[in-house]
């Protein structure tokens, strides 16, 4: 992403003990080479390209865009990525694919906790998917179907993976409008249900939705009863949508700009995500604690932590309702860490609350959170951004039934108050207190080094 780079575009080799498993790029000739792009579902791009180990994204980007027809218009909606299931990564346009994929296993070893054998047996696609810096602002002016639909099938995927989470008034409408693009709408209740049995209820509705839970014959029984009230409904939801068109063409345009629509009331649509754990909260007599996995959301909007099991929404901020840092690892067996501060309060006393991100990611995610921050305030001309318009003061954040609300409660986090002349810890101590750097001029006090924090 952004600060992982050399001024070359490379990324710089980490100190370690084996030997490298980069390879020379030199044995790529220039003859004519097949490239597969691949979209977000089931199709790709191909292309027969000539001296593939030296092309550049913004090259490889000239020929994917003729191939689609993107129109100028939405040239900057897309960009590449290097995915596998262990690591996705957005390139710069001056990356070249070919010196990068040759590169991965070393980027695993940096930025994954995976083990050997899985590392030596990943391989990365080459990815055209939503551009993380385009604004959401620019993307609903899209008229062109072909553009709209990959941005669709690239949010559909992300809500049946259940990677947005979202409430089942929002899951249950989505899953409508796709089928909608799918079938058409005016269909009658039987056409309706029997083409719905058909691509099953999984095509449509997020798959942590479908599951069940206990014994296998209880599972199945109260999941063939659920699903059945999951179709009902998802059917009733169907015969609500009404659009207008003259011509199938103009219909599915406006039920594809009706999803994505949906999507945008989600806050962390449009975010790069990350793999990372936090502290869970103390628990029993024993007070046992441990890790939670989750993922760590960033956009231009703000960042989303978001519990991978339960698939709901731990922790979201905007820039301007937060400091951050990255610490690296002080001693064998010590993690990488993304340091997040946010207002909070303890016992009705406004406090400085501090969540510690456990990831090899945290470098990653610390440069994301910097180039958005600069984007963003070169965005509104350098005002604050994410105010609720009471003189650029910040709300207070609230635990709602809704999934897309942040759980602070259920957070384990190291609070501080600053009484005027001293900073207080109110939770267990780390080791330093280290923010040197805020996204906007803070509306209260932010976490200083300071002597007394470490006596306490």
């Amino acid at each position: 992403f952004t600060q992982m780079e050399d001024e070359c575009g490379r990324f710089p080799p980490e100190p370690s003990e084996g030997n490298s498993q980069r390879g020379s790029v030199a044995s790529s000739v220039t003859r004519a080479q097949d490239v597969l792009v691949y979209l977000v579902g089931d199709s790709a791009v191909h292309l027969c390209m000539e001296g593939v180990g030296c092309v550049s994204v913004q090259e490889l980007g000239r020929c994917v865009r003729e191939a689609l027809q993107i129109p100028d218009l939405a040239m900057d909606a897309f960009a590449f990525w290097l995915c596998s299931p262990l690591l996705e990564l957005q390139l710069k346009p001056k990356h070249q694919p070919y010196k990068l994929c040759r590169q991965w296993q070393d980027l695993l070893y940096r930025f994954t906790e995976a083990s050997e054998d899985d590392i030596s047996q990943d391989e990365p696609c080459l990815q055209y998917r939503r551009n993380v810096f385009y604004p959401r602002s620019k993307e609903l002016q899209i008229k062109k179907e072909e553009v709209l639909r990959l941005l669709y099938d690239e949010a559909r995927v992300n809500i049946l993976a259940g990677r947005f989470p979202c409430d089942p008034e929002t899951w249950m409408g989505l899953g409508a409008l796709s089928f909608a693009v799918e079938v058409g709408v005016g269909l009658d209740t039987q056409e309706a249900t029997s083409a719905l049995r058909e691509r099953k209820l999984l095509s449509f509705l997020p798959a942590h939705v479908l599951g069940g839970s206990g014994g296998l014959f209880s599972t199945l029984r109260g999941k063939g009863v659920r699903n059945a009230g999951l179709e009902h409904s998802l059917l009733e939801e169907y015969q609500k949508i009404s659009i207008s068109g003259n011509t199938p063409a103009e219909r599915t345009t406006q039920l594809l700009l009706q999803y994505l629509s949906a999507c945008h009331s989600l806050p962390y649509y449009g975010c790069a995500f990350f793999s990372g754990e936090i502290d869970k909260p103390s628990q029993g007599i024993l007070h046992r604690a441990g890790l939670k996995a989750v993922n760590v959301g960033i956009s231009l909007e703000g960042v989303y932590v978001m519990d991978i099991k339960e698939k709901h929404v731990l922790l979201g901020l905007r820039f301007s309702e937060l400091s951050w840092d990255h610490s690296y690892p002080e001693g064998e067996g010590d993690s990488h860490i993304l340091w997040l501060e946010f207002d909070g309060e303890e016992a009705g006393t406004p406090v400085n609350k501090l969540l510690k991100i456990y990831s090899k990611q945290a470098e990653l995610m610390s440069g994301l959170i910097e180039l958005c921050v600069e984007l963003r305030s070169l965005a509104d001309g350098g005002a604050a951004t994410g105010t609720d318009g009471e003189g650029g003061r910040r709300g207070r954040l609230h635990r709602q039934s809704s999934v897309v609300c942040s759980r602070v409660q259920s957070l384990n986090t190291i609070s501080y108050v600053d009484n005027g002349k001293e900073i207080k810890r109110l939770k267990p101590k780390r080791a330093a207190s280290f923010f040197t750097r805020q996204t906007q001029p803070p509306t209260y006090t932010a976490v200083q080094v300071a002597e007394s924090l470490e006596q306490r």
